[in-house]
């Protein structure tokens, strides 16, 4: 039987397989991680091997689209598209970490939400927990509250394993939809990774599942109904999109034991709003109080982008499938908000030259979110990159090297053009929601940017390319994770859910993809230009 030889900095491991599965199969069933945001297409360029030694098969088409040349040329390969047959050896190109879970900054859930009082049911003396999760379609964030003390004890953030059926949502949607038993493991997935989580902060900190009471669950209309086994049929019709949607409560005798938690806990899922609005943007709503001032615009930014508006009446709410490209997804120079990622760059002062900081002050190797909107936006400054989304230098016209030694790290057209889509769509929706509230942009009185991405977003930069309304910077609020935000006060506070609950009939869908006008200011909002004040 052929084995394949895994070198690492700590020694090598070699795994005996049968020919047929892909190198990245071979590794994942050995219990070797490798990053991943695809179901194994290739699509998302993540799971990088270097080739060592062996019977090197050929290149694949989707290698030779993906990668670029001097990847290749280094036998840098797609352990997806590997499938060997003889003897190989490899290493694995920036593996995971060790833990896909990490602390959420303190700065991304400042404080305790004011004005709680601990949630019914709580046992009194001590000793309950309480959890609240805000599942998102990349990453999955919790926090773990004393509930008598009403006292925040952990917070974390990691990976939504799902990724692996699909980026988007579409995506996993159609594979629910190919087997009863493939549902059933979508739903299992986040489940498992949590309770993962849990077991981690028990080893390190104590915590004890088993002493959690009550769980709340926020988040969009898709994982929550992946979550609970929904048919994903109606999700995938436009027509769906702006009507409430059957919601099945958890199944809960078999979520208990998948997180490990007491029979007796109370599992709440909070109830999307429409088919493409969830309760992770409701929650968010609670969390910033948004409908305390009228004009006030609330963006969620992730893999599927929500936004509201309040005018003072009604509460304007929509969606936009911008894709992963704020999350890094899709990006061949992207990475997540990780130590080594470039979450900053600004010109010099004295020389214009470009200058990037990096999350834990390490050596650079990609771009997350906020930095590849800094890096868009020097580039527009500069006139390095045209309002269309060209490069202007002939020295780089493939695009702009942020760092030439291994591992290369290059903003590309395509890389581009990801990002131009995203905000696009984001931009059609706010102007969309501003022209049914009879407002401008000017008029807008407060912004709250939610998402991990803002927490690290440079204001002036996202306004020059036109990813947030051009309003006075000091109507901008960097919110960071609204939705987990809402989530702790819905688990904590009564009031909360009465507030929830008064703001749903106040809610009117915009469903984006009916709009008449669509296809022309999504053209128009491709620019990489500020949002006028005038606008709609």
């Amino acid at each position: 039987m052929p084995q394949l030889t895994v070198i690492t900095s700590e020694a090598s491991r070699a795994i005996p397989f049968a020919p047929g599965p892909s190198v990245r199969e071979i590794l994942e069933d050995a219990g070797i991680g490798v990053r991943s945001g695809c179901r194994g297409d290739g699509a998302c360029g993540l799971c990088l091997v270097q080739l060592e030694a062996g019977d090197v098969p050929p290149t694949t088409a989707t290698e030779r689209l993906i990668l670029p040349r001097e990847k290749l040329a280094g036998n840098v390969r797609l352990a997806c598209q590997l499938r060997p047959e003889n003897d190989l050896g490899l290493r694995v190109i920036d593996p995971p970490p060790k833990s896909r879970w990490r602390d959420l900054a303190p700065e991304t859930l400042p404080g305790t939400p004011a004005g709680l009082a601990p949630a019914a049911g709580a046992a009194p003396g001590g000793g309950a927990l309480g959890l609240a999760i805000d599942l998102g379609t990349t990453q999955i964030s919790f926090s773990l509250w004393d509930l008598p003390a009403g006292r925040r004890r952990h917070s974390r953030v990691g990976p939504n394993p799902q990724s692996n059926y699909g980026a988007d949502v579409v995506t996993r949607l159609l594979a629910a939809g190919k087997s009863a038993q493939q549902a059933r493991r979508l739903a299992r997935l986040p489940l498992e990774a949590v309770a993962d989580a849990l077991q981690e902060l028990g080893a390190r900190d104590g915590v004890r599942p088993a002493a959690i009471d009550r769980v709340a669950i926020v988040g969009n209309t898709a994982m929550l109904a992946l979550l609970t086994e929904a048919d994903p049929r109606p999700l995938l019709q436009p027509r769906n999109w702006s009507r409430p949607l059957e919601h099945s409560g958890p199944n809960s005798s078999s979520w208990v034991r998948e997180l490990g938690i007491p029979p007796r806990a109370v599992v709440d899922v909070v109830p999307p709003l429409a088919g493409f609005v969830g309760s992770d943007l409701l929650a968010g709503v609670v969390a910033t109080r948004l409908t305390a001032r009228p004009g006030s615009l609330l963006i969620d930014f992730g893999t599927n982008s929500e936004m509201a508006l309040w005018d003072g009446r009604t509460l304007w709410v929509s969606s936009a499938a911008g894709g992963p490209a704020f999350e890094s997804g899709g990006i061949r120079c992207g990475r997540p908000a990780e130590p080594g990622a470039i979450y900053r760059c600004r010109a010099a002062p004295d020389s214009g030259e470009l200058q990037f900081d990096t999350l834990g002050g390490g050596e650079a190797r990609g771009l997350c979110g906020s930095g590849l909107v800094d890096l868009i936006a020097c580039l527009c400054d500069r006139g390095a990159l045209s309002r269309t989304g060209v490069f202007t230098r002939p020295e780089q016209p493939d695009g702009y090297v942020v760092r030439r030694q291994d591992p290369v790290i290059r903003l590309t057209k395509g890389d581009v053009d990801i990002v131009q889509r995203a905000k696009a769509a984001i931009a059609v929706g706010i102007r969309a929601l501003l022209a049914r509230a009879r407002l401008t942009v000017a008029e807008l009185s407060r912004v709250c940017v939610g998402g991990v991405f803002g927490q690290n977003l440079n204001v002036h930069h996202a306004q020059r390319i036109g990813l947030l309304p051009a309003v006075p910077p000091e109507r901008i609020e960097l919110c960071g994770n609204t939705a987990l935000a809402g989530c702790e006060r819905l688990l904590l506070s009564t009031e909360a859910a009465a507030e929830l609950a008064a703001l749903r009939p106040r809610a009117t869908i915009v469903n984006l993809s009916t709009a008449p006008d669509f296809d022309a200011l999504f053209l128009e909002s491709l620019y990489l230009q500020p949002l006028r004040a005038d606008q709609p």
